[in-house]
């Protein structure tokens, strides 16, 4: 446990050296007086796009027109669905056995009597 005491202590003192070099660091570089740079120029302008030729458009074809029928066929006619239906003759239903009675008074059950006391109080 002591050794991940050390390991944490000299972590710690690490990181805080690396800190102090890095702010002094910062402070050098904000002292320092900024150089004066040359403007940037412009980019040449982009050349124009040629105009490319038109090619003549073809005529679109019309349509020819298709024959009108004068009378249309006559639509097909659903099949007659009868509404009565012959009577089925079943055979009966089999009969459950009857389930037997159960009494409702129960006989009383005998008890012996108690055995004899061997000591007299």
């Amino acid at each position: 446990m002591a050794s991940c005491n050390y390991f944490l202590f000299g972590f710690f003192m690490a990181l805080s050296f690396s800190s102090i070099h890095v702010s002094l660091a910062t402070r050098q570089l904000l002292q320092t007086t900024v150089p004066t740079l040359p403007k940037p120029s412009l980019p040449p302008p982009l050349p124009s796009i040629p105009t490319l030729p038109q090619p003549p458009v073809p005529k679109i074809p019309t349509q020819p027109s298709l024959p009108k029928p004068t009378t249309l066929p006559p639509l097909p006619s659903f099949p007659i669905i009868p509404t009565t239906f012959p009577k089925v003759n079943l055979p009966p239903f089999p009969t459950i056995p009857t389930i037997p009675t159960i009494p409702s008074g129960f006989p009383s059950i005998p008890f012996f009597s108690p055995p004899p006391a061997t000591t007299s109080p």
